[in-house]
C-alpha cells in the first residue's frame, strides 16, 4: 500500500463511519473503522453475560473477535468465533454497554496492536475517538469531526427510522449525553481533539459536503508530503 495515514476522530454518531469509508473510497484508500471492534466486544459481553466491568474476562474475549475487509478494503465488519455478526451491533444492548467496555484500560490495551497493524503500509483511514491522540499519534494527517448533539441524535434517530418519534430521540440524545460523559472523563484514552488536527464542524453540511472537505484535506496533506520529499 501506499498514501497517507489518516485518522478520523469524533463522538458518537458524529459521521465518522460513513465519512471515512466515502472518503476513503475516493481517494483509493483502506479504511477501518474501529469502533465495530469495540461494539463487538460489548456485544459478546452481552451475548455471553459477561459483565461489562469484568476487565480481566473482556480481554481474554477479544481473542475470538476479528475485524475484516469488505470487497472495497473497508474493515466494517466483524467476525465472532467465524460467525459474522456486524449486523447486531448497533442494538440499544450494545449501545448501553460499549462505553463502559471502552473505558478499561486492559481492553484498550489488548486492542491497541489489532488497530495499529491495520495501518501498517498507509493508504488508510482510521476512524475512532482516540486515533489520533492514542492509536496513531504520528498520523500523517488527523481530523477531528465536530457536531452538535442534536444533530447528532437526529441522524442516529433517522438510521433507525424513528425520525420522527419525539420520546426515542430525546432517548437516543441522552444516551448520547451519556456516552459523551463517559468517553471524555474517562482515564485511558479520553475523547479529545488531537494536536494539530484539522476540525471540520459538520452541522448544517450534507454528507457530501463533508466528504468532499475531507478528500480535500487528504489531497492538500498529499501535496504537501510530495513537495517536503
Amino acid at each position: 500500500m501506499s498514501g497517507l495515514v489518516v485518522s478520523l476522530d469524533g463522538p458518537g454518531s458524529s459521521g465518522k463511519s460513513t465519512v471515512g469509508a466515502a472518503a476513503a473510497a475516493r481517494v483509493g484508500y483502506r479504511f477501518c473503522d474501529t469502533g465495530v471492534l469495540y461494539r463487538g466486544l460489548a456485544w459478546l459481553a452481552v451475548d455471553r453475560d459477561v459483565d461489562g466491568a469484568d476487565e480481566q474476562r473482556l480481554v481474554e474475549l477479544v481473542d475470538r473477535l476479528r475485524l475484516v475487509a469488505d470487497a472495497e478494503g473497508r474493515y466494517v465488519r466483524l467476525l465472532v468465533d467465524d460467525l459474522e455478526v456486524t449486523d447486531q451491533l448497533h442494538s440499544s444492548e450494545v449501545d448501553r454497554q460499549v462505553s463502559q467496555v471502552a473505558r478499561l484500560a486492559g481492553v484498550r490495551a489488548a486492542l491497541l496492536p489489532v488497530q495499529r497493524s491495520l495501518a501498517v503500509g498507509g493508504g488508510m483511514i482510521m476512524a475512532g475517538r482516540d486515533i489520533g491522540t492514542v492509536v496513531l499519534p504520528d498520523a500523517g494527517l488527523k481530523i477531528y469531526l465536530q457536531v452538535s448533539i442534536e444533530e447528532r441524535a437526529r441522524r442516529r434517530a433517522a438510521e433507525r427510522g424513528l425520525h420522527d418519534d419525539a420520546t426515542e430521540l430525546a432517548v437516543i440524545e441522552q444516551d448520547l449525553r451519556r456516552r459523551d460523559g463517559i468517553d471524555s472523563a474517562r482515564q485511558v484514552a479520553p475523547l479529545r481533539v488531537p494536536d494539530g488536527a484539522m476540525v471540520v464542524d459538520t452541522d448544517g453540511n450534507t454528507f457530501e459536503q463533508t466528504v468532499t472537505a475531507v478528500v480535500a484535506a487528504i489531497r492538500a496533506a498529499e501535496q504537501s508530503v510530495g513537495r517536503d520529499r
